[in-house]
């Protein structure tokens, strides 16, 4: 068996025990949940436009407007129609509006003469989407490298804990563990994202905002490379931090800086979202380039050329993170005597080298 056939079988192993786990299973849906309630609750509890009883003569502009139009023959049936509850407000001679006891602002607005508007800025984001998509994009890449890189030192830990690492290093190569544990945790990962994508894109689709996917996608389908690339950087220093230690309740001695080079980025995005020259910078920096490129292209502050650029930037880093990540693994794996000091695990690389 070589290194790609056992990387195969490794990665198969690792999906079909996640894939049975209750934990991640129950978080895949709870996930689901909230991006369906994103995407359709607001539209629905924001409520439909107003109904109004009208005479057919005067319904032209109420039509116009987008408003659930009742044509009745006279003003007392339309009267009547607001008293029954049939419809929220009636037009009659006048012209005059009848609500029962709250002024229909949507039917005031269609008969009303307004006068002319011109947008400087017509191209500019509502500021609630504004602050959610920022929050959004660090939310999920915080999460996901959280929780999958965590759960891949976590395996690494209790193969060591068990021994049960010294049968399998007797079977596959120690490299093709790692990799396989890599290509499981980034499968399953990626596929949890796109669940979710595929949620909120079908709920935007049922309330018909359009608008809001069309001013999404481009950035969505930059942060698909983005997410992958930091994804595979976090992953690589978890896998390490997780060969170090023998004892699950010792990892959070070892993951300190991983959970930082996460946490930083995340809140330095959050906050600085509005800092057209800090988002320049993080844009560019590997930790937080996987939220804040997607979010600058969402908002339309980068140029055609800014994300490849950051791209080849992350993709050098991630290479040289899962390279030293690697030699770190191979050489603290075996060592069960307690917790292992990266340079120790780095030279006892060199003497198996």
């Amino acid at each position: 068996m070589n290194t790609m056939q056992a990387s195969r079988l490794v990665a198969a192993r690792e999906i079909r025990v996640k894939l049975r786990d209750k934990t991640f299973l129950f978080s895949t849906l709870f996930f689901l949940l909230i991006a369906a309630a994103a995407t359709i609750l607001p539209p629905l509890l924001s409520g439909g436009p107003d109904s109004v009883a009208v005479t057919e003569q005067a319904a032209g502009p109420l039509r116009e407007a987008g408003l659930e139009v009742r044509t009745v023959p006279d003003d007392r049936a339309a009267e009547q129609a607001v008293r029954d509850g049939d419809v929220d407000a009636a037009v009659v001679a006048g012209p005059t509006v009848l609500a029962m006891d709250e002024a229909p602002e949507d039917v005031v607005s269609a008969l009303s003469t307004q006068p002319p508007v011109r947008l400087l800025d017509p191209d500019a984001v509502n500021p609630v989407v504004a602050f959610l998509v920022p929050f959004v994009f660090a939310f999920v890449f915080f999460v996901t490298s959280q929780t999958f890189g965590a759960q891949i030192a976590q395996s690494i830990i209790e193969e060591k804990q068990t021994r049960i690492v010294e049968i399998l290093v007797a079977a596959v190569p120690v490299r093709a563990l790692l990799i396989g544990k890599m290509v499981a945790g980034t499968l399953l990962a990626l596929g949890q994202i796109a669940l979710v994508a595929l949620v909120a894109v079908a709920g935007m689709a049922f309330t018909g905002d359009t608008g809001l996917l069309h001013l999404l996608a481009p950035a969505i389908g930059w942060f698909l490379p983005f997410f992958l690339l930091g994804f595979v950087l976090i992953a690589s220093m978890w896998a390490a931090a997780g060969a170090l230690v023998n004892r699950l309740e010792d990892i959070g001695g070892v993951s300190t800086p991983v959970q930082l080079a996460v946490m930083l980025p995340f809140f330095a995005v959050i906050f600085l979202n509005d800092n057209a020259t800090a988002m320049r910078v993080l844009s560019y920096l590997p930790f937080s380039a996987p939220t804040a490129m997607p979010l600058r292209l969402f908002t339309g502050d980068a140029a055609a050329w800014e994300p490849v650029l950051s791209l080849i930037l992350l993709l050098a880093t991630a290479a040289g993170f899962l390279l030293a990540g690697a030699r770190v693994y191979e050489g603290a794996l075996l060592r069960t005597n307690g917790r292992t000091s990266i340079r120790t695990a780095w030279r006892t690389r060199e003497t198996l080298g």
